[in-house]
């Protein structure tokens, strides 16, 4: 298991929180899965247990997984989880629009630049939103 890079410059904790959110977000690891236990973890990546228990602490912070006392951490059902992250990224991708727009470039010019970036991206499934405005401005029309 790899979840550290120490030439990163955030704290190990964080990594390990970001990496666990990521694989419960991709479906690697199963609603109601035993995370693995703070000691051994510690023992596999070389690590304090205290830093992997405040790892463990902020992802049950965040709602991604809960205690059983006596039996460990487990995975939250992550139904509600990818809406939430959905949400959060649609959030911050409208926040960048918004800063674009401040300065001056328009919603047109972005989209066409990140359709010519999605477009560079071998093999990649484009998002739905972006082959709706493929189609649109196909069509004459604007997204």
């Amino acid at each position: 298991m790899n979840l550290i890079d120490y030439h990163d410059s955030r704290p190990i904790y964080e990594q390990i929180v970001e990496n666990f959110k990521l694989q419960i977000l991709k479906g690697i690891i199963q609603a109601d899965e035993q995370m693995p236990s703070v000691r051994s973890l510690a023992i596999e990546l070389s690590t304090n247990p205290n830093t992997i228990q405040k790892a463990y602490a902020e992802l049950e912070r965040q709602g991604y997984i809960y205690t059983v006392k006596g039996r460990g951490n487990f995975v939250k059902s992550n139904t509600s989880m990818i809406e939430d992250k959905k949400r959060e990224l649609v959030g911050a991708i409208l926040e960048l629009f918004n800063e674009a727009r401040e300065i001056g470039i328009s919603v047109d010019e972005i989209l066409s630049e990140i359709k010519v970036a999605l477009d560079n991206i071998g093999g990649e499934k484009k998002p739905e939103a972006i082959k709706k405005y493929d189609l649109d401005n196909n069509g004459g029309g604007k997204a």
